[in-house]
């Protein structure tokens, strides 16, 4: 039997049983109630119930039959460590559901026991979600890094329980901190308004403007080739050059014009995806800093 450690779940939550018991949650009830009783082959966890009080419990046993006798068990927590959550809306197979509901509870626990969809229940140990900042450039705003991100732990049931902490690079402040009589953009901007003139790279304006461009390495080339001329001033909004005020934080996760697929990892605590970042570019690298790596969905 493993031992369980922070943000520890039955994965996938049918390794799971759930039964109702009238003996006391507590050794050596627990150990003459389960050693010899028949459970289900891919069961590794049981979540027993006597009246309000609950306990959960590790069992080992053979997988060889469809039900195999218990063979050795271990009290995990006992009613005194368990705290059951009622969460209907909750998915109790993604981790980042499940820490979120634990720890809104107004009672602190070891373990916690949430019912969810479908009445579906799994545990959760010690809920402790990993900190990732999302740089992103704004406007639009809700950042798209920050909202793909988001729709990833969505869906993700692999990854452990995860708390994005958004960082944005403000192109508008950045463009107020130093006025100029016209700026250029790379590219149309929900919710971008400025009190002077503004051109987008992306439009291909006919003739080159006395710009300052609020823009990257990227849009300095794209603007040379359009206009076989450099740029006079240039404020950068580029992610990577903000990205140093945080080398000391959380894991990072940005974006960066000059890749065109697949992400590029430094080290254990930054990764960068491209600009367009499909959600499984995205995902990839949400595993990468999570420590967690891209699992093979599991096996029966």
């Amino acid at each position: 039997m493993r031992d369980l450690v922070a943000n520890d779940m039955a994965r996938p939550y049918r390794a799971l049983s759930v039964q109702e018991t009238d003996v006391p949650l507590a050794e050596p009830e627990l150990s003459e109630l389960m050693i010899d009783r028949l459970v289900y082959r891919r069961t590794e966890f049981i979540a027993l119930a006597n009246g309000d009080e609950r306990a959960l419990i590790q069992v080992d046993h053979a997988e060889d039959e469809l039900f195999e006798p218990v063979t050795d068990m271990r009290l995990v927590a006992g009613p005194d460590e368990v705290q059951f959550v009622h969460a209907p809306t909750v998915n109790t197979a993604n981790a980042t559901h499940m820490a979120r509901a634990a720890l809104e509870h107004p009672r602190p626990a070891r373990v916690y026991l949430v019912e969810g969809l479908f009445q579906h229940i799994n545990f959760i140990v010690e809920p402790a979600p990993v900190p990732i900042v999302v740089l992103e450039v704004v406007p639009p705003e809700p950042p798209k890094l920050l909202e793909m991100a988001r729709r990833v732990i969505d869906f993700d049931e692999d990854l452990p329980p995860i708390e994005l902490r958004a960082e944005r690079v403000d192109m508008e402040a950045i463009a107020r901190s130093a006025p100029a009589p016209r700026f250029l953009f790379p590219c149309r901007c929900s919710g971008l308004a400025l009190r002077t003139e503004v051109d987008f790279l992306d439009a291909g304006p006919p003739t080159r403007g006395d710009w300052t461009l609020v823009g990257c390495e990227r849009s300095r080339q794209i603007h040379a080739a359009l206009y076989e001329d450099e740029l006079a001033a240039l404020r950068t909004m580029c992610p990577r050059e903000h990205a140093d005020a945080h080398a000391d934080g959380p894991p990072l996760l940005l974006k960066c014009c000059l890749r065109e697929r697949e992400i590029e990892l430094e080290g254990e605590r930054r990764a960068i995806v491209p600009w367009g970042a499909s959600l499984d570019e995205v995902r990839e690298a949400l595993h990468a800093l999570a420590g967690a790596g891209v699992q093979a969905p599991a096996a029966g």
